[in-house]
C-alpha cells in the first residue's frame, strides 16, 4: 500500500524524491536513536566504563607511590650529601662516647676536643649507610628537617650562662667529670 503521506506529497507536487528518501532517512536514525538499547549491550558498557574508572584509580596510585618514592630518594639525597660534605673528622681518638642508636648502646672513639662538643651539643652524631658520622649542629638541624631519623644523638646546648634562679649557680661543675 503505497498510500502514505509522503507518497501523497510527492504526487501534488509539494516534494521531490530526494526531500523525501532524505525525510525518511531522518526518521529512521530518529526511532533507531529512540529505541532502548540492548541490555547486555547496556551492561558490557558499563562494566568497560566500570573497569576503566578502576584502572585510572589503579594508575593514579600507583603515580602517587612513586612520586612518593621518588621524594623519598631525593631526600636522602640531599640528607647524604649534607653529612659527607660537612662531617667532622674523629682523629686519633682514645676517648669512648656512649650514645644510644635505637635500643641499642653504641660507642665512638673520639679525640678529647671532639667529645667536648659532643657533650656540650655542638656536635651531632648522624647515621649513614649503616655507620655513624659527627656532624656540626647546625647541618644537623637541616638535616633534622628533611629526615629525623638520621640523627641518632645530639646534647642539647648549654645556656650561655648560670640561671638566676638555679639554686645550685654556686656549685662548680668539674670539667675532667667523665659520665
Amino acid at each position: 500500500m503505497a498510500n502514505s503521506f509522503g507518497d501523497q506529497l510527492l504526487k501534488a507536487g509539494l516534494v521531490n524524491k530526494n526531500q523525501l528518501n532524505k525525510a525518511k532517512k531522518n526518521k529512521h536514525r530518529q526511532k533507531k536513536a529512540q529505541q532502548p538499547a540492548d541490555p547486555a549491550a547496556g551492561e558490557a558498557a558499563a562494566a568497560a566504563r566500570r573497569a576503566a574508572e578502576e584502572k585510572a584509580a589503579r594508575d593514579r596510585e600507583l603515580n602517587q607511590r612513586r612520586k612518593a618514592e621518588q621524594e623519598r630518594r631525593a631526600l636522602q639525597a640531599q640528607v647524604r650529601q649534607l653529612v659527607s660534605l660537612n662531617r667532622v673528622e674523629r682523629g686519633d681518638g682514645d676517648i669512648g662516647y656512649n650514645f644510644q642508636d635505637g635500643s641499642a648502646i653504641r660507642k665512638l672513639f673520639v679525640s678529647q676536643e671532639i667529645h667536648d662538643q659532643l657533650s656540650r651539643g655542638r656536635l651531632a652524631i648522624a647515621r649513614l649507610d649503616g655507620g655513624y658520622e659527627l656532624i656540626p649542629a647546625a647541618v644537623a638541624e637541616k638535616i633534622r628537617q628533611r629526615d629525623p631519623d638520621c640523627i641518632v644523638s645530639q646534647s642539647a646546648a648549654e645556656p650561655a650562662g648560670p640561671d638566676e634562679d638555679d639554686p645550685y649557680a654556686q656549685y662548680q661543675v668539674p670539667d675532667d667529670l667523665m659520665w
